[in-house]
């Protein structure tokens, strides 16, 4: 009998994404669980580290975002067919993954001496981490290899957040472009990304 996924998020993108788009990439069906923050407050004490994301596997309770989508991706087959796809493919979420929560300071900053002082240290960061992605990547619309693989679902969610933040970015970057229109194009993912909840992050 197949695992029983059960996925716990806010209801947002952000630090849970890429395992929503791993299993639906994988076409593996899983419980999407949304949940606001007045609802946090109620389910927090049964957190193992008291904080989302969490997955439950059969019960089993899994935290920390990559933690989560790395195991999602070896579950689902998405890690990388050897031993040196999956080394690589880890290499470039490590890289990206800083991006995220500083992307999301330079958002949601109430402040504006601060917001404008986090924009500034995200916008050094971009250029510095596409720039080292797109060295590193292939050129066939894969970052790794010649199939669809996690690190292109953590980028894709990245890069998606980047190019809401400063349209046009991505255009700096011409295999990190094909690698995000490899994404879209697949037709589990279009369609996921046509229902799937608006959010701003």
């Amino acid at each position: 009998m197949a695992p029983k996924y059960k996925f716990t998020y806010f209801n947002m993108r952000a630090r849970g994404e890429p395992t929503r788009l791993i299993f639906t990439a994988a076409g593996v069906e899983f419980e999407d669980v949304r949940i606001d923050f007045e609802k946090w407050k109620d389910l927090k004490e049964s957190a193992p580290m008291g904080q989302l994301p969490m997955l439950e596997v059969d019960g089993v309770k899994i935290c920390q975002s990559m933690s989560i989508a790395r195991f999602a991706a070896k579950e689902t087959g998405l890690a990388g067919k050897t031993n040196l796809e999956q080394a690589q493919a880890d290499m470039f979420v490590d890289e990206i993954s800083e991006l995220l929560p500083k992307l999301a300071g330079a958002v949601f900053a109430s402040d504006e001496a601060v917001k404008a002082e986090k924009a500034k240290e995200v916008d050094k960061m971009i250029p510095e981490k596409l720039g080292r992605l797109e060295k590193l990547s292939g050129a066939n619309g894969h970052l790794v290899g010649d199939s669809l693989l996690w690190c292109d679902l953590v980028v894709f969610n990245v890069a998606f957040n980047v190019e809401n933040y400063k349209p046009g970015t991505l255009k700096n970057y011409p295999k990190l472009t094909k690698v995000m229109d490899t994404v879209k194009a697949n037709k589990r993912i279009a369609a996921w990304i046509a229902k799937r909840p608006d959010s701003t992050f």
